[in-house]
């Protein structure tokens, strides 16, 4: 009977990935002809785009992961302290308030250009246009870089450094120890770092839909929400749900090389070379240059934006405390059913290691990497088949016009984030344990509650202040899926930056980056 939970939040929490693969299989005449023209007139444009935007986020990302975490593991320099935890901050910072911070500082009027027009005199547009691709790549490469400089600091952190000395007595210099010594062996870790970062590039919706680019995601809810062709979403998430999986696989053999750099060493003090003069001066402008861009900048703008456009706001702070409220309980609800379950399937995982439980926890541990549009596209079609096929049983309404659909979609794609710590924290707890309270006579429910919980309390809370965080920075699924009048600071922030109201998109804005930053400060 245990063995049959796995496989019931398989298909509860599978639905969106079953209904997207349904929908191919059942393909008749009439969904192939939509096939056929999505195939000649939209998918080669949402493709190149799509391609060359993981290719230069992905590039982004693992020059500015690498070369961050390479000089705060290598070298000892004023403020790397303060760095060697500063430099996660832009992942406190949703990528759209990134996008909305630099469109208010670059635009035509902003503060940057107008600035170097009255400093040089000049006229016009001085710089590029900040909402299009190339915009785009900066603004996640900046917001996303974290992924990688935390793989690749304890990477480097954890390698064996009798090498870097061996190399050195073999008269190599400070380039070459990099380029022969750490960067082959820390290529793993940033590998799946960026892997890490395409998948979050893949799944959003705020800044391509901000900027104008036309993406995966964004034709996804266009035909879904414009159009109104549900045949035509659904064929654009089995694409992306392929390029997904593509993404994914290559994440998953970077991790399990990860081992080859994973040692028993650890750096130190010493090992560290003290830099002095205009190297130190040098290689601590290089670190604070990504956080300034990723994170300092945008909180700037904002800021700015909040404080000289009060009367904006003003007229928007009444509904605040609604979206505040809304945003709180979203998160505590899906923070504590995710933990629930999660603490639940690594249990059983525990305590019954059979096959078929262990397929059933990856499977769940697979939703992480669906985006939200495949989400929202894999739950609302077989529920709007379910209601056509029975109209009498008005509980289908109940989901989608409720909270109900909006937290089944939480649990679908951050179920997985709460079985990441729990799972973690269960491989340090040592099975001897579980065999001495057997011994003394302690049932299952004694052994969780008396020795497991207790090792278990501190990556239980972290497990739920990560889900937390990820509702609260959630657009997408929550952009649809929310019941009417239930507003949320993410939503609300996209609906006033989109219809270019940046005083009264400050607030939700700068409210929801504080509780991010808030919840990871305690993870911490």
């Amino acid at each position: 009977m245990r063995a049959l939970w796995p496989w019931l939040l398989v298909v509860v929490l599978g639905v969106p990935v079953w209904s997207v693969l349904a929908s191919w299989l059942g393909a008749g005449e009439a969904e192939w002809a939509v096939w056929a023209h999505l195939r000649a007139h939209v998918l080669p444009a949402y493709a190149w785009t799509t391609a060359v935007l993981c290719l230069g986020v992905g590039l982004g990302v693992w020059l500015l992961g690498v070369c961050s975490a390479a000089m705060v593991a290598w070298w000892d320099f004023p403020g790397r302290r303060a760095l060697e935890w500063a430099l996660v901050l832009p992942l406190a910072m949703p990528a759209y308030v990134t996008a909305y911070a630099y469109t208010d500082f670059l635009q035509y009027s902003g503060v940057a250009q107008t600035a170097l027009r009255e400093a040089f005199g000049w006229q016009g547009r001085v710089l590029p246009e900040v909402r299009s691709l190339g915009g785009a790549v900066l603004v996640f490469s900046f917001a996303l870089y974290p992924y990688v400089y935390l793989l690749v600091r304890t990477a480097m952190r954890q390698q064996v450094w009798r090498l870097r000395e061996a190399a050195q007595l073999l008269g190599a210099n400070t380039w070459q120890q990099w380029w022969r010594v750490a960067l082959p062996m820390a290529r793993p870790a940033a590998m799946a770092g960026v892997a890490l970062a395409l998948m979050e590039t893949l799944s959003d919706f705020g800044v391509v839909s901000y900027f104008g680019v036309q993406t995966f995601t964004t034709g996804i809810y266009k035909a879904w929400l414009a159009q109104d062709n549900a045949v035509a979403a659904l064929q654009l998430s089995g694409v992306l749900l392929v390029v997904v999986g593509v993404v994914l696989w290559l994440e998953q053999r970077a991790q399990a090389r990860l081992r080859f750099v994973s040692t028993r060493q650890t750096a130190t003090g010493q090992d560290r070379q003290r830099l002095r003069g205009w190297r130190a001066a040098l290689v601590s402008v290089l670190c604070w240059l990504p956080l300034v861009l990723g994170f300092v900048l945008p909180v700037a703008v904002m800021l700015h934006t909040l404080f000289t456009r009060g009367a904006e706001w003003q007229a928007s702070s009444a509904r605040f405390v609604s979206w505040v409220i809304n945003s709180a309980q979203l998160g505590v609800i899906a923070a504590a059913l995710a933990l629930a379950l999660a603490l639940g399937l690594m249990w059983l995982r525990r305590r019954l290691p059979t096959a078929a439980v262990r397929a059933g926890v990856r499977s769940v541990e697979l939703g992480y990497a669906l985006p939200g549009a495949v989400v929202v596209v894999g739950l609302l079609w077989p529920l709007q088949w379910w209601a056509q096929a029975w109209p009498q049983w008005s509980w289908v309404h109940w989901v989608t016009g409720s909270i109900l659909g909006l937290i089944w979609a939480y649990l679908v794609r951050f179920v997985p984030v709460a079985m990441q710590s729990i799972g973690s924290a269960y491989t340090q707890v040592p099975r001897a344990l579980d065999d001495s309270a057997w011994v003394l006579g302690a049932t299952d429910r004694g052994l969780w509650w008396r020795v497991h919980w207790p090792l278990l309390r501190r990556s239980a809370w972290v497990a739920a202040l990560m889900v937390m965080v990820e509702v609260i920075k959630e657009l997408p699924v929550t952009l649809v899926l929310r019941p009417f009048d239930h507003d949320t600071l993410a939503v609300m922030t996209y609906q006033l930056a989109r219809d270019e109201r940046l005083g009264e998109a400050a607030l939700p804005a700068l409210a929801g980056a504080a509780v991010c930053d808030a919840a990871e400060r305690s993870v911490r």
